[in-house]
Protein backbone atom coordinates (compact mmCIF):
# COMPACT_ATOMS: atom_id res chain seq x y z
CA UNK A 1 0.00 0.00 0.00
CA UNK A 2 1.23 3.50 -0.79
CA UNK A 3 0.26 4.81 2.64
CA UNK A 4 2.42 2.13 4.23
CA UNK A 5 5.48 3.19 2.24
CA UNK A 6 4.85 6.87 2.96
CA UNK A 7 4.50 6.18 6.68
CA UNK A 8 7.65 4.06 6.77
CA UNK A 9 9.58 6.93 5.22
CA UNK A 10 8.33 9.41 7.81
CA UNK A 11 7.97 7.45 11.06
CA UNK A 12 10.52 5.79 13.34
CA UNK A 13 8.03 3.40 14.95
CA UNK A 14 6.73 0.14 13.53
CA UNK A 15 4.16 0.22 10.70
CA UNK A 16 1.98 -2.67 9.54
CA UNK A 17 -0.50 -2.80 6.66
CA UNK A 18 -2.79 -5.45 5.21
CA UNK A 19 -0.74 -8.51 4.27
CA UNK A 20 2.08 -7.84 6.71
CA UNK A 21 2.79 -10.54 9.27
CA UNK A 22 1.23 -9.56 12.58
CA UNK A 23 -1.20 -7.02 11.08
CA UNK A 24 -4.37 -8.81 12.18
CA UNK A 25 -3.09 -9.09 15.74
CA UNK A 26 -1.88 -5.47 15.83
CA UNK A 27 -5.23 -4.05 14.76
CA UNK A 28 -7.13 -5.75 17.59
CA UNK A 29 -8.40 -3.57 20.43
CA UNK A 30 -8.44 -4.57 24.09
CA UNK A 31 -12.06 -5.64 23.68
CA UNK A 32 -11.67 -8.62 21.34
CA UNK A 33 -15.39 -8.63 20.59
CA UNK A 34 -14.81 -5.53 18.42
CA UNK A 35 -13.39 -5.87 14.90
CA UNK A 36 -11.21 -2.98 13.71
CA UNK A 37 -10.71 -2.75 9.96
CA UNK A 38 -7.96 -0.21 9.33
CA UNK A 39 -5.62 0.89 6.56
CA UNK A 40 -2.50 0.69 8.72
CA UNK A 41 -1.31 0.29 12.29
CA UNK A 42 1.42 2.60 13.54
CA UNK A 43 3.23 2.17 16.85
CA UNK A 44 4.43 5.70 17.52
CA UNK A 45 7.89 5.94 19.06
CA UNK A 46 7.40 9.52 20.26
CA UNK A 47 5.41 12.72 19.75
CA UNK A 48 7.34 13.49 16.56
CA UNK A 49 6.06 10.21 15.12
CA UNK A 50 2.51 11.21 16.01
CA UNK A 51 2.95 14.51 14.18
CA UNK A 52 4.37 12.73 11.15
CA UNK A 53 1.42 10.30 11.04
CA UNK A 54 -1.07 13.16 11.15
CA UNK A 55 0.69 14.97 8.32
CA UNK A 56 0.79 11.82 6.18
CA UNK A 57 -2.90 11.19 6.88
CA UNK A 58 -3.74 14.72 5.69
CA UNK A 59 -1.85 14.14 2.45
CA UNK A 60 -3.54 10.78 1.88
CA UNK A 61 -7.02 11.93 2.86
CA UNK A 62 -7.23 9.38 5.67
CA UNK A 63 -8.40 9.61 9.26
CA UNK A 64 -6.28 8.88 12.34
CA UNK A 65 -7.63 6.95 15.30
CA UNK A 66 -5.38 7.25 18.37
CA UNK A 67 -5.66 4.23 20.63
CA UNK A 68 -3.34 3.34 23.52
CA UNK A 69 -5.11 0.01 24.09
CA UNK A 70 -8.73 -0.01 22.91
CA UNK A 71 -10.74 -0.60 26.08
CA UNK A 72 -13.53 1.56 24.66
CA UNK A 73 -13.28 0.48 21.03
CA UNK A 74 -16.45 0.74 18.93
CA UNK A 75 -15.26 -0.66 15.60
CA UNK A 76 -15.77 2.64 13.75
CA UNK A 77 -12.37 2.41 12.10
CA UNK A 78 -12.87 1.57 8.43
CA UNK A 79 -10.02 2.97 6.34
CA UNK A 80 -8.36 4.81 9.22
CA UNK A 81 -4.76 4.74 10.39
CA UNK A 82 -4.76 3.11 13.81
CA UNK A 83 -2.23 5.07 15.84
CA UNK A 84 -0.94 3.15 18.83
CA UNK A 85 0.36 5.54 21.48
CA UNK A 86 1.28 2.86 24.00
CA UNK A 87 4.97 3.56 23.44
CA UNK A 88 4.68 7.14 24.70
CA UNK A 89 5.77 6.32 28.21
CA UNK A 90 7.14 8.20 31.20
CA UNK A 91 5.65 9.02 34.61
CA UNK A 92 6.78 12.12 36.50
CA UNK A 93 5.41 12.76 39.99
CA UNK A 94 5.91 16.22 41.51
CA UNK A 95 4.78 15.60 45.11
CA UNK A 96 5.29 19.16 46.35
CA UNK A 97 2.95 20.41 43.63
CA UNK A 98 0.66 17.37 43.85
CA UNK A 99 1.05 16.99 40.11
CA UNK A 100 1.75 14.19 37.67
CA UNK A 101 2.87 14.26 34.06
CA UNK A 102 2.47 11.11 31.98
CA UNK A 103 2.89 10.04 28.39
CA UNK A 104 -0.12 8.99 26.36
CA UNK A 105 0.68 5.30 26.74
CA UNK A 106 0.91 5.25 30.55
CA UNK A 107 -1.60 3.11 32.44
CA UNK A 108 -3.22 3.95 35.75
CA UNK A 109 -1.39 1.20 37.59
CA UNK A 110 1.92 2.91 36.81
CA UNK A 111 0.69 6.25 38.14
CA UNK A 112 -0.68 4.78 41.36
CA UNK A 113 2.55 2.87 41.99
CA UNK A 114 4.55 6.08 41.59
CA UNK A 115 2.19 8.39 43.51
CA UNK A 116 1.30 6.10 46.41
CA UNK A 117 4.63 6.35 48.30
CA UNK A 118 4.07 10.12 48.49
CA UNK A 119 0.64 9.68 50.08
CA UNK A 120 -1.03 10.78 46.86
CA UNK A 121 -3.43 9.31 44.32
CA UNK A 122 -4.81 10.16 40.92
CA UNK A 123 -8.49 9.79 40.09
CA UNK A 124 -8.19 6.22 38.80
CA UNK A 125 -10.98 3.82 37.97
CA UNK A 126 -11.29 0.15 38.81
CA UNK A 127 -8.69 -1.22 36.37
CA UNK A 128 -4.94 -0.56 36.54
CA UNK A 129 -4.63 -1.60 32.88
CA UNK A 130 -6.61 1.35 31.46
CA UNK A 131 -4.62 4.21 29.92
CA UNK A 132 -4.69 7.51 31.76
CA UNK A 133 -5.13 9.51 28.56
CA UNK A 134 -8.03 7.62 26.97
CA UNK A 135 -9.84 7.44 30.30
CA UNK A 136 -9.37 11.16 30.97
CA UNK A 137 -10.36 12.30 27.48
CA UNK A 138 -13.71 10.60 28.11
CA UNK A 139 -14.16 12.23 31.51
CA UNK A 140 -12.89 9.51 33.81
CA UNK A 141 -15.20 8.17 36.55
CA UNK A 142 -13.02 7.29 39.51
CA UNK A 143 -13.35 5.52 42.82
CA UNK A 144 -12.70 9.00 44.19
CA UNK A 145 -14.95 11.05 41.90
CA UNK A 146 -17.53 11.54 44.66
CA UNK A 147 -14.84 13.46 46.54
CA UNK A 148 -12.99 15.10 43.64
CA UNK A 149 -15.14 14.95 40.48
CA UNK A 150 -14.21 13.72 37.01
CA UNK A 151 -10.55 12.98 36.31
CA UNK A 152 -10.80 15.34 33.33
CA UNK A 153 -11.37 18.32 35.58
CA UNK A 154 -8.04 17.70 37.34
CA UNK A 155 -6.06 18.20 34.13
CA UNK A 156 -3.72 21.21 34.04
CA UNK A 157 -2.25 20.80 30.55
CA UNK A 158 -2.18 18.60 27.46
CA UNK A 159 0.62 18.10 24.96
CA UNK A 160 -1.09 17.51 21.62
CA UNK A 161 -0.64 17.23 17.88
CA UNK A 162 -3.28 19.27 16.06
CA UNK A 163 -4.95 18.60 12.71
CA UNK A 164 -2.11 20.38 10.89
CA UNK A 165 0.41 17.96 12.39
CA UNK A 166 1.82 20.64 14.72
CA UNK A 167 2.89 19.83 18.28
CA UNK A 168 1.35 22.17 20.85
CA UNK A 169 0.84 22.58 24.58
CA UNK A 170 -2.79 23.28 25.51
CA UNK A 171 -3.82 24.95 28.76
CA UNK A 172 -6.74 27.01 29.99
CA UNK A 173 -4.71 30.10 29.11
CA UNK A 174 -3.22 29.08 25.76
CA UNK A 175 -6.39 27.67 24.16
CA UNK A 176 -9.40 27.70 26.50
CA UNK A 177 -11.86 26.20 24.03
CA UNK A 178 -9.71 23.22 23.08
CA UNK A 179 -8.73 22.75 26.73
CA UNK A 180 -12.43 22.61 27.65
CA UNK A 181 -13.18 20.08 24.88
CA UNK A 182 -10.32 17.71 25.68
CA UNK A 183 -11.46 17.46 29.30
CA UNK A 184 -14.15 14.88 28.74
CA UNK A 185 -15.18 15.67 25.17
CA UNK A 186 -13.07 12.85 23.65
CA UNK A 187 -9.88 12.93 21.60
CA UNK A 188 -11.58 14.05 18.42
CA UNK A 189 -9.90 17.44 18.29
CA UNK A 190 -6.21 16.52 18.59
CA UNK A 191 -3.97 13.58 19.44
CA UNK A 192 -2.83 13.86 23.03
CA UNK A 193 0.79 12.82 23.54
CA UNK A 194 1.11 13.73 27.25
CA UNK A 195 -1.08 15.03 30.05
CA UNK A 196 -0.44 16.86 33.32
CA UNK A 197 -2.97 16.52 36.10
CA UNK A 198 -3.50 17.10 39.78
CA UNK A 199 -3.05 14.46 42.47
CA UNK A 200 -4.93 14.22 45.76
CA UNK A 201 -3.95 13.34 49.33
CA UNK A 202 -4.46 9.69 50.22
CA UNK A 203 -2.33 9.12 53.32
CA UNK A 204 -4.88 6.53 54.41
CA UNK A 205 -6.96 4.44 52.02
CA UNK A 206 -9.39 1.68 52.95
CA UNK A 207 -10.98 -0.69 50.48
CA UNK A 208 -11.99 -4.18 49.49
CA UNK A 209 -14.79 -6.53 48.51
CA UNK A 210 -17.44 -8.40 50.52
CA UNK A 211 -19.14 -11.43 48.95
CA UNK A 212 -22.35 -13.32 49.84
CA UNK A 213 -24.33 -16.06 48.08
CA UNK A 214 -26.96 -14.79 45.67
CA UNK A 215 -29.71 -15.52 48.19
CA UNK A 216 -28.50 -12.48 50.14
CA UNK A 217 -28.92 -10.12 47.16
CA UNK A 218 -32.13 -8.44 48.45
CA UNK A 219 -30.66 -7.83 51.90
CA UNK A 220 -27.39 -6.53 50.46
CA UNK A 221 -29.25 -4.20 48.08
CA UNK A 222 -31.32 -2.84 50.96
CA UNK A 223 -28.11 -2.16 52.89
CA UNK A 224 -26.54 -0.53 49.83
CA UNK A 225 -29.50 1.83 49.56
CA UNK A 226 -29.27 2.74 53.22
CA UNK A 227 -25.51 3.28 53.27
CA UNK A 228 -25.37 5.33 50.06
CA UNK A 229 -28.26 7.54 51.19
CA UNK A 230 -26.05 9.14 53.86
CA UNK A 231 -22.50 8.34 52.66
CA UNK A 232 -19.89 11.10 52.91
CA UNK A 233 -18.16 12.00 49.67
CA UNK A 234 -14.99 10.14 50.74
CA UNK A 235 -16.91 6.84 50.70
CA UNK A 236 -17.73 5.01 47.46
CA UNK A 237 -19.81 1.82 47.38
CA UNK A 238 -20.62 -0.44 44.43
CA UNK A 239 -23.18 -3.25 44.43
CA UNK A 240 -22.49 -6.26 42.17
CA UNK A 241 -24.64 -9.19 41.08
CA UNK A 242 -22.15 -11.75 39.77
CA UNK A 243 -22.45 -14.94 37.73
CA UNK A 244 -18.99 -16.25 36.91
CA UNK A 245 -18.75 -19.28 34.58
CA UNK A 246 -18.81 -22.52 36.51
CA UNK A 247 -19.50 -20.80 39.84
CA UNK A 248 -22.68 -20.23 41.85
CA UNK A 249 -24.35 -16.84 41.60
CA UNK A 250 -23.10 -14.30 44.13
CA UNK A 251 -23.63 -10.74 45.31
CA UNK A 252 -20.75 -8.47 46.24
CA UNK A 253 -20.07 -5.00 47.58
CA UNK A 254 -16.93 -3.16 46.48
CA UNK A 255 -15.86 -0.09 48.41
CA UNK A 256 -13.18 2.52 48.98
CA UNK A 257 -12.83 5.17 51.65
CA UNK A 258 -10.37 8.05 51.67
CA UNK A 259 -9.64 7.99 55.37
CA UNK A 260 -8.88 5.83 58.42
CA UNK A 261 -10.02 2.21 58.63
CA UNK A 262 -12.00 2.82 61.81
CA UNK A 263 -14.13 5.49 60.15
CA UNK A 264 -14.73 3.27 57.12
CA UNK A 265 -15.76 0.31 59.23
CA UNK A 266 -18.27 2.44 61.12
CA UNK A 267 -19.78 3.75 57.89
CA UNK A 268 -20.07 0.23 56.46
CA UNK A 269 -21.31 -1.49 59.63
CA UNK A 270 -24.75 -2.01 58.10
CA UNK A 271 -23.28 -4.70 55.84
CA UNK A 272 -21.88 -6.58 58.83
CA UNK A 273 -25.42 -7.37 59.92
CA UNK A 274 -26.04 -9.54 56.84
CA UNK A 275 -25.49 -13.25 57.52
CA UNK A 276 -23.68 -15.69 55.27
CA UNK A 277 -20.80 -13.56 54.09
CA UNK A 278 -18.39 -15.79 52.15
CA UNK A 279 -15.37 -13.48 52.02
CA UNK A 280 -14.27 -10.00 53.05
CA UNK A 281 -11.05 -8.43 51.75
CA UNK A 282 -11.61 -4.97 53.26
CA UNK A 283 -8.81 -3.26 55.08
CA UNK A 284 -6.13 -0.57 54.79
CA UNK A 285 -5.04 -0.54 51.16
CA UNK A 286 -1.92 0.82 49.48
CA UNK A 287 -2.85 3.13 46.63
CA UNK A 288 -0.92 0.92 44.22
CA UNK A 289 -3.26 -1.99 45.03
CA UNK A 290 -6.47 -0.17 44.15
CA UNK A 291 -7.01 -2.52 41.21
CA UNK A 292 -7.15 -5.57 43.49
CA UNK A 293 -10.60 -4.63 44.77
CA UNK A 294 -12.45 -5.82 41.66
CA UNK A 295 -9.50 -7.78 40.23
CA UNK A 296 -10.58 -7.13 36.64
CA UNK A 297 -8.69 -8.97 33.89
CA UNK A 298 -5.43 -7.34 32.85
CA UNK A 299 -5.27 -9.17 29.52
CA UNK A 300 -7.46 -8.46 26.47
CA UNK A 301 -10.68 -10.41 26.05
CA UNK A 302 -14.15 -10.13 24.50
CA UNK A 303 -16.92 -8.28 26.30
CA UNK A 304 -20.31 -6.66 25.76
CA UNK A 305 -21.35 -3.83 28.06
CA UNK A 306 -24.22 -1.43 28.52
CA UNK A 307 -24.64 1.42 30.98
CA UNK A 308 -27.57 3.48 32.20
CA UNK A 309 -27.72 6.42 34.59
CA UNK A 310 -30.45 5.99 37.21
CA UNK A 311 -32.40 9.03 38.34
CA UNK A 312 -33.78 7.13 41.34
CA UNK A 313 -33.12 3.90 43.21
CA UNK A 314 -36.69 3.07 44.18
CA UNK A 315 -38.37 -0.12 45.33
CA UNK A 316 -39.45 -0.68 41.72
CA UNK A 317 -35.85 -0.41 40.52
CA UNK A 318 -34.72 -2.87 43.19
CA UNK A 319 -37.49 -5.26 42.19
CA UNK A 320 -36.51 -5.06 38.50
CA UNK A 321 -32.85 -5.73 39.31
CA UNK A 322 -33.68 -8.79 41.38
CA UNK A 323 -36.65 -10.13 39.43
CA UNK A 324 -34.68 -12.97 37.82
CA UNK A 325 -31.13 -14.33 37.60
CA UNK A 326 -28.70 -12.17 35.63
CA UNK A 327 -27.51 -15.09 33.45
CA UNK A 328 -26.26 -14.92 30.67
CA UNK A 329 -24.66 -11.74 32.01
CA UNK A 330 -21.48 -11.93 34.04
CA UNK A 331 -22.17 -8.81 36.08
CA UNK A 332 -24.89 -6.31 36.91
CA UNK A 333 -23.40 -3.47 38.89
CA UNK A 334 -24.64 -0.34 40.63
CA UNK A 335 -22.10 2.41 41.23
CA UNK A 336 -22.90 5.18 43.69
CA UNK A 337 -22.26 8.60 42.13
CA UNK A 338 -23.24 12.00 43.55
CA UNK A 339 -20.95 14.15 45.64
CA UNK A 340 -18.59 16.29 43.56
CA UNK A 341 -19.96 14.76 40.34
CA UNK A 342 -23.32 16.41 40.91
CA UNK A 343 -21.95 19.94 41.16
CA UNK A 344 -20.53 21.79 38.17
CA UNK A 345 -17.07 23.07 39.17
CA UNK A 346 -15.82 26.42 37.98
CA UNK A 347 -13.19 24.68 35.84
CA UNK A 348 -15.55 22.08 34.39
CA UNK A 349 -14.67 20.45 31.12
CA UNK A 350 -16.97 19.09 28.44
CA UNK A 351 -18.00 16.15 30.65
CA UNK A 352 -20.04 18.61 32.71
CA UNK A 353 -21.77 17.15 35.75
CA UNK A 354 -23.76 14.04 36.64
CA UNK A 355 -26.84 14.76 38.71
CA UNK A 356 -27.89 11.11 38.60
CA UNK A 357 -26.98 9.29 41.80
CA UNK A 358 -26.29 5.78 40.48
CA UNK A 359 -24.78 4.18 37.39
CA UNK A 360 -26.02 0.77 36.23
CA UNK A 361 -23.37 -1.20 34.34
CA UNK A 362 -24.07 -4.61 32.80
CA UNK A 363 -21.46 -6.87 31.26
CA UNK A 364 -21.41 -10.20 29.46
CA UNK A 365 -19.01 -12.32 27.43
CA UNK A 366 -20.11 -13.02 23.82
CA UNK A 367 -18.32 -16.36 23.60
CA UNK A 368 -20.46 -17.49 20.64
CA UNK A 369 -22.91 -15.71 18.32
CA UNK A 370 -25.76 -17.31 20.24
CA UNK A 371 -24.32 -16.19 23.56
CA UNK A 372 -23.77 -12.68 22.20
CA UNK A 373 -27.42 -12.46 21.14
CA UNK A 374 -28.57 -13.68 24.55
CA UNK A 375 -26.34 -11.14 26.33
CA UNK A 376 -27.69 -8.28 24.22
CA UNK A 377 -31.26 -9.39 24.79
CA UNK A 378 -30.81 -9.57 28.55
CA UNK A 379 -29.23 -6.13 28.61
CA UNK A 380 -32.05 -4.67 26.51
CA UNK A 381 -34.72 -6.26 28.65
CA UNK A 382 -33.20 -4.96 31.88
CA UNK A 383 -32.76 -1.48 30.41
CA UNK A 384 -36.38 -1.49 29.20
CA UNK A 385 -37.64 -2.47 32.63
CA UNK A 386 -35.77 0.48 34.15
CA UNK A 387 -36.70 3.06 31.49
CA UNK A 388 -38.90 5.14 33.83
CA UNK A 389 -35.90 5.59 36.11
CA UNK A 390 -33.08 6.25 33.62
CA UNK A 391 -32.06 9.63 32.24
CA UNK A 392 -30.96 8.53 28.77
CA UNK A 393 -27.53 10.10 29.25
CA UNK A 394 -24.39 7.96 29.65
CA UNK A 395 -20.79 8.82 30.55
CA UNK A 396 -18.66 8.91 27.40
CA UNK A 397 -16.34 6.10 28.55
CA UNK A 398 -19.38 3.88 29.16
CA UNK A 399 -20.80 4.19 25.64
CA UNK A 400 -21.08 0.90 23.77
CA UNK A 401 -21.00 0.03 20.04
CA UNK A 402 -24.19 1.26 18.39
CA UNK A 403 -24.57 4.24 20.73
CA UNK A 404 -23.76 7.86 19.91
CA UNK A 405 -21.76 10.68 21.45
CA UNK A 406 -25.02 12.61 21.73
CA UNK A 407 -25.93 10.26 24.59
CA UNK A 408 -22.97 11.50 26.63
CA UNK A 409 -23.35 15.27 26.54
CA UNK A 410 -25.87 17.96 27.27
CA UNK A 411 -27.33 19.60 24.14
CA UNK A 412 -25.34 22.76 24.83
CA UNK A 413 -22.06 20.88 25.28
CA UNK A 414 -22.69 18.76 22.17
CA UNK A 415 -23.38 21.86 20.07
CA UNK A 416 -20.18 23.46 21.34
CA UNK A 417 -18.14 20.33 20.63
CA UNK A 418 -19.54 20.05 17.11
CA UNK A 419 -18.70 23.67 16.36
CA UNK A 420 -15.14 23.16 17.58
CA UNK A 421 -14.77 19.99 15.51
CA UNK A 422 -15.81 21.81 12.35
CA UNK A 423 -13.45 24.67 13.13
CA UNK A 424 -10.34 22.77 14.22
CA UNK A 425 -10.63 19.60 12.13
CA UNK A 426 -12.69 20.43 9.02
CA UNK A 427 -11.12 17.55 7.06
CA UNK A 428 -12.05 15.01 9.72
CA UNK A 429 -8.47 13.91 10.34
CA UNK A 430 -9.23 12.71 13.84
CA UNK A 431 -11.67 9.87 14.43
CA UNK A 432 -12.84 8.58 17.80
CA UNK A 433 -14.94 5.65 18.92
CA UNK A 434 -18.05 7.85 19.10
CA UNK A 435 -17.80 10.91 16.80
CA UNK A 436 -19.47 14.12 18.01
CA UNK A 437 -20.75 14.74 14.49
CA UNK A 438 -22.23 11.23 14.29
Amino acid sequence: MTIGNDLRAAVKGNILTQGDEGFDVARRPWNLAVDQRVAAVVDAADAADVAAVVRQARLAGLAVLAQPSGHGASGDTDGAILLRTGGLSGVEIRPQERMARVGAGVKWGEVLTAAGPHGLTGLAGSSPAVSVTGYTLGGGLSWFSRAHGFAANSVHAFDVVDADGVQRRVTAQSDPELFWALRGGSGEFAVVTAVEFGLYPAPELYGGRMVWPASAAPAVLEAYREVTATAPDELTVWYDLLQFPGAPAMVAVDTTYLGPAGEAEALLRRFDKIDGRMSDSRGPLPVAELGTITAEPTDPGPGTSRAELLTELTDDVAEALLAEPIDPLLSVQLRHLGGALAGLPANAGACGELTEQHLLYTFGIPATPEKAAAVHERQRDLAAALTPYTSGRKPYTFLAPGERAANAFTPAALSRLRALKRERDPRGIFRTNYPVLG
